[in-house]
């Protein structure tokens, strides 16, 4: 196999995979048969087929050597090489990339944490995902049965996991928890959390194969590297978050497209025919599913990908029928998916946003509404020729260059903006309270002023300043300056739907992350599209400019170490922003912890935590990972009320096991036991600079199991 066709199957079939997965795990969950078995067997021969799908190229003459690497500049390769979409690519090129992918799996592995005590969301989606190992179907029992049926004095809910009615309902959409699933069929807890490692690194290739179709094979290894030193990628990669598949989505997806485009030029230049369904028609539809499947995982996936609705109908409207329709076809399914499992399963998680979801899914059906009329106005041809001559005299005059220093002007204005604005919001609900009294503590123990209310969204280029470096910044405003020129003036074709996406995604996160903003927690709002989004302009930006050297008279050594010199200072400040985080372990002992606690509560009990911080954080575990049935006390319970469920799970024929965080709060019961004492360190929590370290984290669970009471 060729270089170039090796760089371009291995960074976009992570993406596939995972759309053969979810296309096949979906089904089963909905029909609450979602088990290794049935969802195994699908699994092999959807993955194939996409496989196939979204791989197959159409075969040029075999005289024909395309050796068009993205920006102008060919790698060499061999005479006559297929390359296909990427063109003569270099070993090195697709080897850099692979090692960089490798390397990273193997060094994130090592250093994956173990979150599945709950606390934040990483354990919640293991929890969910527990389940699902299990049990393959939703919503989750709460077993009231096992405490002599209902009682006033308990509670079933916790933390991402919503009481309603009979049931519990997990909090976040389910697509990430079932590709977790696939890892923890295969080795249990350990297998699951290293789904995290291997989601990243999966990313780090595909974003190097991005590079690669963008930019230029040479420059994807240093694409690849530095996001993958980058300090939000090091720390999602750690841990179980939903930006990890929907970043390989969004990464395979637009290469996908990308690669639809090649094949549509192939087979416009006359070369290279096929019968049957033409690749490029197989390519956008899988791209497009890739894309809309973002929202099965993310659920503000949805407005992320808002500009392949107006791409697909630009599509459509200039006739290119084998792409734009095929796209639009497999948005819709894969967005499609994401909502149906929203409202189905997920419904309390879409109530709760609803004050921001609604606006939204008004948004997107005003949007699909405006693109077919776009189109229908862009496709008559009354209407259409005077547009398309208006489009041609706005691209020979002054517009681009005006958006150029619009793009310019906007970096500024982020820039300059905690000097005219600082960002609060009053709490509207209980989360938002518990939000404001976390705010608070960070700001005392950070030694800054308090007030809970504040949200720092006003430091949010100051946030991606951190994670990227001042260089990479202003070199991603470079090229984004550039970029916007030559689209305007209708050139770089290639570029629309990516630049469109992270311009828009950009503009709309870094205006409001919505997100609590400690560091690194705040951090995953900005890896979905923002930091590979702006990377990714940076590394163009230092291409073109490497480029203009070379042309300049410089000659190509100058050139060249002109390049290795501004690839090197895209990299130092990465490196020395993410050393502390690259360097640290977290949230470790958990998976032995918990199973300790398991050991100690045992089969035919029904576990009563009469604490709330331990309630919050191993409520789930229990029902999920130990199988034991588990209630929490309501607040303002008495003795006396949980003297009266120890009574009642006896009645049931269960044995009662009473949880809290201390000895004395579970000794009136009985002997206390020490079930769980994890010593450990736990990310750290900053406001106004980048993290570089871990806090000190102690869990404590004492319980008892009280004696029957006496027979009256």
């Amino acid at each position: 196999m060729r270089a170039g066709r090796l760089l371009a199957r291995i960074s976009t079939a992570p993406a596939l995979l995972i759309v053969a997965w979810l296309a096949v795990s979906l089904p089963l969950l909905l029909a609450g048969v979602f088990r290794p078995g049935p969802a195994l067997v699908l699994f092999v021969p959807a993955a194939a087929l996409v496989l196939w799908l979204g791989l197959r190229e159409r075969r040029p003459p075999h005289d024909e050597n395309d050796g068009n690497d993205g920006d102008g500049d060919g790698d060499g390769g061999e005479a006559g090489e297929r390359a296909g979409p990427l063109g003569a690519v270099s070993w090195w090129s697709a080897g850099g990339v692979l090692a960089v992918g490798l390397g990273f799996l193997v060094f994130q592995v090592v250093m994956c944490a173990e979150q599945v005590i709950v606390r934040r969301d990483p354990a919640s989606y293991v929890q969910f995902a527990t389940w699902l190992i299990d049990h393959g179907s939703l919503p989750i029992p709460q077993w009231r049965a096992a405490f002599g049926g209902d009682d006033a004095a308990l509670r079933y809910g916790s933390p991402a996991f919503y009481q309603v009615g009979q049931d519990l309902v997990p909090q976040f959409m389910a697509g990430l928890p079932l590709v977790l699933a696939f890892g923890g069929w295969l080795g249990g807890t350990h297998g699951l959390l290293a789904m995290a490692p291997l989601l990243g690194a999966c990313a780090v290739v595909a974003f190097g194969g991005l590079v690669a179709r963008l930019v230029g094979p040479r420059w994807a290894p240093a694409g690849a590297l530095l996001l993958a030193l980058t300090t939000p990628m090091v720390w999602v990669s750690r841990s179980t978050y939903s930006e990890l598949p929907a970043l390989v989505l969004l990464l395979g997806g637009l290469a996908l497209l990308h690669d639809a485009r090649k094949e549509e030029e192939r087979r416009a230049a006359g070369g290279g025919r096929r019968r049957g369904l033409p690749p490029e028609t197989g390519k956008a539809f899988l791209g497009g599913l890739a894309l809309g499947l973002i929202v099965l995982v993310r659920i503000d996936g949805l407005r992320d990908v808002l500009p392949v609705v107006v791409f697909a109908g630009l599509l459509v409207a200039g006739r290119r029928h084998r792409t734009g329709l095929p796209l639009a076809a497999g948005l819709a399914v894969g967005a499609g998916a994401g909502l149906a499992e929203g409202f189905l399963l997920s419904r309390p998680y879409l109530d709760y946003l609803s004050a921001s979801l609604d606006p939204l899914l008004a948004i997107s059906a005003a949007l699909v509404a405006a693109t077919a009329a776009m189109t229908i106005v862009l496709r008559w041809e009354v209407t259409g020729s005077r547009l398309r001559r208006l489009g041609a005299a706005v691209s020979q005059g002054r517009t681009p260059a005006a958006l150029a220093v619009l793009t310019a002007l906007l970096f500024t204005a982020f820039a300059a903006r905690p000097l005219v604005q600082t960002v609060r919001r009053e709490p509207a609900n209980t989360d938002d309270e518990l939000n404001v009294h976390f705010i608070e503590q960070v700001q005392r123990i950070g030694g800054l002023a308090v007030d809970g209310t504040r949200q720092y969204s006003e430091l949010s280029l100051h946030w991606v300043a951190w994670y990227i470096g001042v260089p990479g910044l202003l070199m991603a405003a470079l090229g984004a300056a550039l970029l916007a020129r030559r689209l305007a003036r209708g050139r770089a074709p290639e570029w629309t739907l990516p630049f469109a996406m992270i311009a828009w995604t950009t503009v709309l996160v870094l205006w409001r992350p919505g997100i609590t903003p400690d560091h690194p927690w705040a951090s995953r709002r900005l890896i979905a599209v923002v930091v590979p989004g702006l990377l990714l302009l940076a590394v163009w930006g230092t291409a073109w400019t490497t480029r203009r050297i070379r042309r300049s008279g410089y000659g190509p050594r100058i050139a060249g170490r002109f390049a290795a010199g501004a690839a090197l200072l895209l990299l130092v400040p990465i490196v020395v922003s993410s050393g502390g985080i690259l360097a640290s372990r977290t949230d470790q002992g958990e998976v032995a912890a918990v199973r300790r606690l398991c050991g100690q509560l045992g089969p035919g009990r029904s576990a009563v935590v009469v604490e709330r911080a331990t309630a919050d954080r191993f409520l789930q575990v229990i029902r999920s990972m130990c199988g034991v049935p588990a209630a929490r006390t309501v607040t303002g319970a008495t003795q006396a009320d949980v003297r009266r469920v120890i009574g009642k799970v006896y009645e049931a024929g269960r044995r009662p096991v009473i949880v809290g965080a201390e000895a004395g709060q579970v000794a009136p019961y009985g002997r206390p036991v020490h079930a769980v004492s994890l010593r450990t360190r736990q990310d750290e929590r900053t406001l106004v600079e980048p993290p570089d370290g871990t806090w000190s984290l102690s869990v404590d669970v004492w319980t008892t199991e009280p004696p029957p009471p006496p027979d009256e």
